[in-house]
């Protein structure tokens, strides 16, 4: 799943890349590393699991806000703002993502016209062979 964190001003995306991603202000430790003296050395964890964003503050002097509440743990949503002391980003992830949907991964389907409908007559549509054009996935 893809997921970042933008700040209001749209200039700064953080990408979370990891399924843990320990965010802070000490440098070698921290995934995401903050330098604000407002921010914990450790400040918080993000995790990513089963299409879910999940926030854990660490005991941080200041406090992660979701929404402007202080939290200890909670989920997050798309578009929430998630705060770490005074440093406020907006949590992107999911269909929200640019590219998630990217034609890479989504296959174009043939349209096929119903009966009576695009030109297609009762008898094209009762043709045996109509149906193994598309086979079905066997379950």
């Amino acid at each position: 799943m893809k997921a970042c964190l933008v700040s209001p001003d749209g200039q700064t995306t953080i990408s979370l890349k990891n399924d843990i991603t320990v965010v802070g202000r000490k440098q070698g430790v921290c995934d995401v590393f903050l330098d604000r003296g407002n921010v914990s050395k450790i400040h918080c964890l993000i995790i990513k699991t089963d299409g879910l964003l999940l926030v854990r503050d660490l005991g941080s002097t200041n406090g992660t806000l979701v929404n402007g509440q202080k939290v200890s743990r909670g989920a997050l949503l798309p578009g929430d703002e998630l705060s770490f002391a005074s440093l406020t980003f907006q949590v992107q992830f999911g269909a929200e993502m640019s590219g998630v949907l990217s034609p890479e991964r989504t296959e174009a389907m043939p349209v096929v016209p119903e009966p009576g409908v695009g030109g297609a007559t009762s008898e094209e549509s009762d043709s045996s062979d109509s149906l193994d054009e598309f086979p079905l996935p066997e379950v």
